[in-house]
Order: C-alpha cells, then structure tokens, then sequence
C-alpha cells in the first residue's frame, strides 16, 4: 500500500487529488490549516490531519503521526494580497513566500526521514504556469496577461527548488507539476479546465514508480521543457 501525504487537501486542487489518488489504491493523509474543514476528505476515506505550512510544530506532529510514508504532495499555496506594482511592498511578497515556497521547504524537511524509508520515495510540488518565464511572455497563453509579481515570484522559487531537490535526492522521484488554468475558488472559478484536468500532471508524478523521471516539470499535456 502507497502512503500519500498531500498539503492543503480541504478543496479543490488538494481534495480532487486525494480522491483521485485514493481510486488508485493510495492511503491518503489530509493535510489542512483547520481539520474542521475536512469533512469532504473524510468522506472520500482520507485520513484528516492538522497541517499547517506555515507552523513547524503542526507539521512536525503530522508527520510524527504517519505510519510510514512513500509518497508527498505539497500542495498547500496562497494568492496573496498584491496584484500589481502600486500594492506591492516586501511584506506583500515575504507573505507569499512564506507558504508557497518556505512551506514546501518545511514540509519536505521534515518528511525526508519517512520518505527515505520508502521504498519508492515520491515528491510532487505543484507550481504553476505562472511560474514559468516563457509562458508569462508569450502572447495568447493563460499566464501572459497575469499581473501580479508575489505568485509569480513564489511558483518560479518552487520551479527551481524541485530541480534542486531532484538533484539532491537522486532515490527519489521529486518534479513539479503545473495544474493550468483551473476553475477553483483560487480564481473564482474563472479557469477553463475542471479540476480533474488540472489534477492530471500532479497524479501522474505521484504514481510514478523509480523508472519515472525526475527533476521535471509537467502539465496535463506533458513535459514542459526549461
């Protein structure tokens, strides 16, 4: 049996995954701020866990409460406030990264010792297009008319750390994924896709066995090249 940690699991992006990965045959752990948010999860059999990505302490006793772990999701992500230059101040962007990127850090900080357990260890940081320099000047794409910098900042931070980590953990199977333009309460419901679309690159990292390639980043339509 697969064991599957996955960050910010209450809704959306989060839930559709631990449910997709729940069909599949993993035992899912919840990862939320306020597990009294985590009834939807509950009832798709995942187990509901206190995790905040922004607290050590709550992190630390989620992990300490997992059986064992093989595979992690991290993600837990925030807007943030600031959506262009006359809003923005290093408070505005500190914040942003502080979940989106120092969260991830943490989280997978204090999975290692699990994961290096595994015998299939596996990391999934979902990131975004957004993130992704070309896609943000290319004309015609989703990304190219986003103004805000924080986000941005945050998931090209997230882009570059899984190559990193990937580097660093040559085991385990550590890419990135890029959901694309989702229909979720993070843009109020604007994106194109549903969020079975967008959870297709995600899932399809954490189901990779250690034939899988690593260090990559990925949509629903495939490997999207550096």
């Amino acid at each position: 049996m697969t064991t599957t940690l996955i960050t910010g699991a209450n809704r959306s992006l989060g839930l559709e995954t631990a449910r997709r990965l729940i069909d599949a045959g993993h035992t899912v752990y919840a990862g939320m701020r306020d597990p009294a948010t985590g009834d939807a999860a509950r009832d798709l059999g995942a187990h509901v866990l206190r995790l905040d990505v922004t607290d050590q302490a709550s992190i630390d006793a989620a992990v300490a409460s997992l059986p064992e772990l093989d595979v992690l999701v991290n993600n837990a992500g925030i807007l943030g406030t600031s959506f262009g230059v006359d809003d923005l101040d290093a408070d505005a962007i500190a914040h942003v990264l502080d979940t989106n990127v120092s969260g991830i850090v943490r989280v997978t900080q204090a999975a290692l010792p699990r994961l290096r357990q595994s015998a299939n260890p596996v990391i999934v940081n979902v990131a975004s297009g957004v993130g992704f320099a070309r896609w943000l000047t290319t004309p015609g794409r989703d990304e190219y008319p986003v103004p805000s910098i924080p986000y941005a900042a945050s998931k090209a931070a997230v882009i570059a750390l899984t190559v990193q980590y990937a580097k660093n953990l040559p085991d385990f199977r550590v890419n990135v994924s890029d959901p694309g333009y989702t229909a979720t309460e993070f843009n109020g419901f604007g994106g194109h896709q549903t969020v079975t679309e967008g959870t297709d690159a995600t899932v399809a990292r954490a189901t990779l066995d250690q034939s899988g390639p690593t260090g990559e980043f990925h949509d629903r339509d495939g490997r999207i090249a550096y």
